[in-house]
């Protein structure tokens, strides 16, 4: 479609509940991009930048007279490195050119929002922000420097209390067998006990993969020894033992998992165990994907 009205730099990732939102660039790549594990901004045509703020806002006009939308994506990897001031501007042209619109979101880097205070956030919120997702991958200290997260459990968290307080739904994911079979109870563990403390809405699992190969990973975590299918179900299991929350909601249906796992935490917390272990003591009859239905 020659003449859509947003300019796209291929690849474009987005989060699999945004498929049916336009997705707006605001920057182009991943400010951080240093995460060992990840590949998603790495080909030389991704590298981080700004966009053009008068060249965001005519895309905007021109989608809000051609196209009916209610949801908005806001890409890159982390469009909330914008200043405040810049994503208001971003925002209030939605409202005026998309008055259909019913949410923006956005991914977020934890480190991003250290010099954002609360009320700015709030007023991010007020001019339509309404989802932010948070790759924290882990919660653990040692598995965020082997990958070189660039967080901490304590920037995780602090991210995390600011979007809540601001009221911004946080949907948060953490990587199954990210930290190997060496660190796997303590990622599990301290993934649980960030979770407990930030009581987010939104909770997914995805398994980490390597498309393009591990010798990237293996550059700062040259010991990294990839977790089975069953140990990885062993790990899910630990996890959601350690969760203690009220009223988050659970996937772990990415296309990445052996077993898919839906349900709220905590009311579905036994069922979803239950689940878990019918997958580690017989997994041919627990339903799970084939190495081929797997994908990132």
């Amino acid at each position: 479609m020659t003449d859509f009205p947003i300019a796209y730099i291929e690849p474009v990732f987005r989060p699999p509940s945004e498929a049916h939102s336009l997705i707006l660039p605001v920057t182009n790549g991943c400010s951080w991009n240093n995460c060992t594990f990840c590949e998603m901004y790495t080909e030389g045509q991704k590298k981080f930048r700004a966009r053009d703020e008068r060249e965001v806002l005519d895309e905007i006009r021109r989608a809000g007279e051609r196209l009916i939308v209610q949801r908005v994506f806001l890409a890159d990897g982390d469009a909330l490195v914008l200043p405040t001031r810049r994503l208001l501007v971003i925002l209030s042209a939605i409202r005026e050119y998309m008055p259909g619109v019913e949410r923006v979101s956005s991914y977020c880097l934890p480190r991003n929002l250290r010099k954002k205070s609360v009320d700015e956030l709030k007023e991010l919120a007020d001019a339509g922000l309404r989802m932010a997702y948070v790759g924290c991958e882990s919660g653990d200290d040692e598995v965020l420097t082997r990958v070189n997260k660039g967080e901490t459990f304590e920037s995780s968290l602090s991210a995390l209390d600011k979007l809540g307080q601001a009221g911004i739904t946080r949907s948060v994911m953490i990587l199954n067998g990210l930290g190997g079979i060496t660190l796997s109870g303590q990622h599990a563990d301290n993934s649980a006990r960030l979770m407990n403390a930030a009581q987010p809405e939104f909770l997914s699992t995805l398994v980490v993969s390597f498309p393009q190969g591990e010798a990237r990973f293996r550059q700062a975590f040259a010991d990294y020894q990839a977790l089975g299918q069953q140990q990885l179900f062993i790990e899910v299991e630990r996890l959601l033992r350690g969760l203690e929350l009220r009223d988050t909601v659970f996937r772990s249906d990415h296309a990445s998992n052996y077993l898919v796992l839906k349900g709220i935490l905590g009311e579905d917390k036994p069922r979803l165990l239950a689940q878990v272990r019918a997958a580690i003591e017989q997994p041919q009859g627990a339903g799970l994907r084939q190495e081929w239905q797997r994908g990132l």
